[in-house]
């Protein structure tokens, strides 16, 4: 399945207005970032049915319960009063069940993702003074979204990260894809939705594929340029470098808003 155009399409659809902080949930300020862990509420309600659990998913993480009800899975409206029935059946699948058991125990602990967005957000943050940084959280889904973004939220879905060499990636997934669904793209995936939905692909019609490459390519860039990692490897982004390095006195923020320009970055 084409991430890219899934989450354009729900970046389009959702509202953005995000927050800086480093310390979701009011969390000591020593401990850095802190992914919010949704997953965890959610798995317990649809492997256990706890009535508790589905309590504290509309009580405590309404926008996330929506939106992967309604935009991510698309199984009807929240406020249909079969809703938590229809939620809880869906999950019922048994490879749905497998998924996350699995997701629950390559999870279990997050302090290097956790580690690595402090660090990514910090550096972000130098280069964006102004842009707010959402907060993060964790879900699973049903091998569709990776990353969505919106109402000061992104989350990722625990599902498509279980590793290149998870058996049922290979039912689904080309060698090519499967690379990409590993545990060290969390962070740099996040981040870069996230800017993208700042700086989103133009609109206009007329934009060419090539045109919206290196757009692309310039994201990527900053997103290697904060995780302290060549993340993404592209003629695209290598032409970005180039550019970068001989106009040294061009900011990000400059570098993502310069006209849309085929020979631009030549």
């Amino acid at each position: 399945m084409n991430k890219f155009y899934i989450i354009v399409a729900l970046i389009l659809m959702l509202c953005i207005g995000c927050e800086w902080r480093l310390k979701p949930n009011n969390e000591d300020s020593d401990a850095g970032f802190a992914v919010e862990r949704y997953d965890r509420i959610q798995s317990l309600y649809l492997t256990t049915g706890d009535f508790s659990a589905l309590q504290q998913m509309s009580t405590n993480y309404p926008i996330q319960t929506r939106t992967l009800i309604e935009n991510v899975l698309k199984i009807g409206n929240v406020n249909d009063p079969e809703i938590n029935a229809k939620f809880l059946n869906f999950y019922q699948d048994t490879t749905l069940q497998a998924i996350i058991n699995e997701a629950e125990q390559q999870y279990a602990n997050m302090d290097d993702i956790n580690k690595e967005f402090t660090k990514s957000f910090d550096n972000l943050h130098k280069l964006f003074p102004s842009m707010k940084i959402p907060t993060i959280y964790a879900q699973i889904g049903s091998l569709d979204q990776s990353v969505i973004v919106g109402n000061n939220i992104v989350g990722f879905s625990l599902d498509k990260y279980l590793g290149k060499n998870y058996p049922l990636y290979k039912k689904f997934y080309s060698e090519e894809q499967r690379a990409l669904m590993t545990r060290q793209m969390i962070v740099p995936d996040c981040i870069l939705f996230y800017i993208l939905s700042l700086y989103p692909l133009p609109h206009d019609r007329t934009a060419t594929q090539q045109q919206c490459d290196i757009h692309m390519g310039k994201i990527q860039w900053i997103v290697n340029k904060v995780t302290g990692r060549k993340v993404f490897a592209n003629k695209y982004v290598a032409t970005v470098a180039r550019y970068m390095k001989k106009h040294n006195g061009t900011t990000e923020h400059e570098l993502l808003t310069l006209p849309i320009n085929d020979n631009l970055l030549n």
